[in-house]
């Protein structure tokens, strides 16, 4: 027997909850009171009028709407990187690249391996989860890359000075931006199942599907994800690089 869908009376019930950490975050003088109200009104609010957008997309649209949503689920991820790499140099840009370049090799490889639909229905929602990875990675590695750059920026200037290219010169602080930018994704594979039961599949067991379907269709979800990371981090700390030097091999 599949479960009961909540409720609009049931959605309202669940603002208790809401309540609740307005009421935590007002007795431990958090200060955060005026943005848990404001985030908890946009969630709302924003779910609803996509909600309404996607009804009309997966009626209408056809393909090559779901493929322009998940465009501009990439241009929204590239404000948010960009915005967390502010210190590299053209991060806007970067950051589009790089969620673009994830989210590309990724979908592209499972259309293309017949995994998932190329149909609104499937592509759009999964493509949500592909951007969103790759812009939590892009995120992550353009912010720990614009840190190395200024708490390394001795040593990056000692190897200059030996006759390294730029990219040698950092190399080691590239790869300590990727390191931070991944392991969280790889923590969240060694623990699955473990700890949490993930979104797609707890989303399936709700909806009652049998759960060893539910979890072939996590297995994917888990790869997919890391696969989305694992490139858009790698393009942003590549493309990051080349923005750090200027033309004579210098840290900007």
């Amino acid at each position: 027997m599949n479960p009961a869908v909540p409720s609009w009376w049931g959605v309202a019930a669940s603002v208790a909850l809401v309540g609740l950490t307005l009421v935590i975050v007002l007795r431990e003088q958090l200060g955060l009171t005026r943005e848990v109200a404001i985030a908890s009104v946009r969630a709302i609010v924003q779910l609803v009028a996509v909600g309404a957008l996607l009804g009309v997309l997966f009626d209408h649209a056809g393909l090559l709407g779901a493929v322009g949503w998940v465009l501009a689920m990439v241009l929204v991820g590239a404000a948010v990187a960009g915005r967390r790499g502010a210190g590299v140099p053209g991060a806007q840009a970067i950051a589009a690249a790089s969620i673009a370049a994830g989210t590309a090799v990724t979908l592209g490889l499972l259309v293309a391996a017949q995994v998932v639909d190329a149909h609104p229905r499937v592509l759009v929602p999964v493509g949500g989860m592909v951007v969103s990875a790759a812009t939590r990675g892009t995120s992550v590695a353009l912010l720990r890359m614009a840190e190395e750059a200024v708490s390394g920026r001795r040593q990056v200037e000692a190897r200059l000075a030996l006759g390294l290219p730029g990219a040698v010169a950092f190399a080691p602080h590239r790869r300590t931006a990727l390191r931070a930018a991944l392991v969280t994704d790889i923590d969240a594979v060694k623990t699955v199942g473990l700890i949490s039961l993930p979104g797609a599949m707890t989303g399936l067991l709700l909806a009652g599907v049998d759960p060893l379907t539910a979890i072939r269709y996590q297995v994917v979800v888990m790869w997919m994800i890391l696969g989305a990371v694992t490139v858009s981090t790698a393009v942003a700390a590549r493309l990051a690089v080349s923005r750090l030097f200027d033309d004579a091999e210098r840290l900007v």
